[in-house]
């Protein structure tokens, strides 16, 4: 019997060796002040926070809890050179540390050219914000652009003349500077076959060089600390110990030395500064470094809210298991008209939401087929692509390969978590091309997919098919895929933050 599992080798992400997080199993007096407070004092010092103002949406309840909204014209306030953030209605302005704009504190010369460096970028920016406010107020479902390649429409998109005018801006003024600091393997490095690959493959596609990629970090918008937390948890943690004491210390270690060696980090406090973790124990490994988990840009697939995952400057990014590292054969499906079964899901118990899905359908219904091992000789991929609806429910952490291996296999997704953002969701529509359901009500979940009509059921599909070309990894990265709609996320959280003097 050969069982082909997403979670086969790591149990959906979470290594056999691993628990639910102290940190985060509930609220600690001591830690909060230990590791939120002092970045907070240092924030309310250098920038001017409005915290007061919830951020909105303009989605379904369905899909709308957590997912952010970065795309909203309304959201972009130009006045003064300013960002108001949408999610929290909220002004993030970091002023320049005059300290560290140069090594030489006594030259003049080099202070001024620092500055004028930087007041360019940032009105490169204010302009893009612009463009992108405009863009954002034509509510047409296809967007006006001229692109060669491939034009935004229809309704899988919030906004697709938003959508586009931000990633032609993107395309045109992006930058990334990317540390030299640190060794191979635990840095500039990562798993590129595994359930972590799309870690490994982003930090590969930046660490090669590219036309978002710049050598001189005066030019860049952005600052790429390309540590693994896959590498960092293989190379450092002693199986067994639940101690990532060793893990959070090696990040500390390194904020330290680029800190030191260099003005970027200092002048921000880190907030146009990004790193990027597959791996459940990403977010655990940015709060050993306040500022990290703090102002920084954290790219997770672990993106949950109840974890400190805050969806106006953290960015979701999908997990997908490429165990060859390609994706040949993954892509594609029967016909919906061939498609005999309701809803599948194959996996091991990991988590409560498992537990219960588990415990209801587990080989008691022909609709809704769930192992939790697969039969002698049927295939995982096979039966992805025959049926309608793919239940996506999450591990012991939120985030699930199911996901992308259903779109892939152009089957519907049903998600069934908690507190999860979903990929992309400040420029997708979730509620397009997907289905969520919420944990109460697993019990229901043949009679909420009986209840979706038809011609909807074949109106989704049809945008799963579409939305693909979103969450494709290429070999060499093809504009809008995988790789760049990441950058896109990261782009748009950079807006979200003016640097001045």
């Amino acid at each position: 019997m050969r069982m082909i599992m997403a979670d086969q080798r790591h149990g959906e992400g979470e290594m056999e060796h691993s628990k639910k997080p102290f940190f985060f199993s509930s609220f600690n007096p001591f830690l909060f002040v230990l590791i939120f407070l002092p970045s907070l004092v240092l924030v309310s010092l250098v920038c001017k926070l409005d915290l007061e103002v919830p951020w909105t949406t303009g989605l379904d309840k369905v899909f709308s809890s957590f997912a952010p909204h970065l795309l909203d014209p309304a959201a972009l306030d130009l006045k003064g050179h300013s960002f108001s953030s949408p999610i929290e209605g909220s002004q993030k302005t970091v002023p320049e540390n005059k300290e560290h704009k140069g090594k030489d504190a006594t030259s003049g010369i080099s202070r001024v050219e620092r500055y004028t460096k930087l007041e360019k970028i940032e009105e490169k920016l204010v302009r893009a914000r612009a463009a992108i406010r405009e863009a954002g107020r034509v509510r047409n479902l296809t967007s006006v652009h001229d692109d060669p390649d491939y034009v935004p429409r229809g309704p899988i998109y919030r906004n697709p003349n938003a959508f586009h005018r931000s990633y032609l801006e993107m395309e045109r003024l992006l930058k990334i500077y990317i540390y030299k600091e640190g060794e191979p393997p635990m840095f500039h490095e990562g798993p590129c076959k595994s359930i972590y690959s799309t870690e490994g493959r982003f930090i590969h596609e930046m660490e090669k060089g590219n036309s978002y990629t710049t050598n001189d970090p005066d030019q860049a918008l952005l600052y790429f600390l390309p540590f693994s937390v896959v590498n960092l948890v293989q190379y450092l943690y002693e199986p067994n110990s639940h101690d990532v004491n060793a893990i959070g210390v090696a990040v500390q270690d390194y904020i330290n030395v680029i800190s030191n060696k260099h003005s970027f980090w200092n002048r921000s406090l880190g907030a146009d500064h990004f790193m990027l973790s597959c791996h459940d124990w990403g977010p655990r490994t940015t709060s050993y470094v306040p500022l990290l988990f703090n102002n920084s840009i954290r790219v997770l697939c672990n993106a949950n809210v109840s974890e400190g995952f805050h969806p106006s400057k953290d960015a979701s990014f999908p997990e997908i298991h490429l165990r060859t590292g390609e994706i040949d054969g993954l892509l594609g499906g029967l016909s919906p008209s061939r498609r005999p079964i309701l809803a599948f899901f194959a996996g091991r118990l990991h988590g409560h939401i498992r537990y219960l899905l588990l415990q209801k359908w587990k080989e008691k219904d022909d609709d809704v087929v769930v192992y939790d091992e697969l039969p002698s000789g049927v295939s995982y991929e096979s039966m992805l692509k025959k049926s309608r609806f793919c239940l996506c429910p999450s591990g012991y952490e939120v985030a699930s390969p199911r996901v992308v291996e259903a779109i892939y296999a152009e089957c519907v997704p049903v998600l069934i978590s908690e507190s999860y953002v979903p990929p992309f969701s400040d420029v997708l529509n979730w509620n397009s091309f997907g289905v969520q359901i919420e944990v109460k009500d697993i019990g229901n979940i043949k009679e909420i997919l009986r209840g979706i009509s038809q011609s909807q059921y074949l109106r989704m599909q049809r945008r799963v098919k579409q939305v693909q070309r979103h969450f494709v990894i290429n070999g060499t990265p093809k504009r809008y895929d995988a790789f760049h709609m990441i950058l896109h996320s990261i782009w748009l959280r950079r807006l979200n933050v003016h640097i001045q003097d």
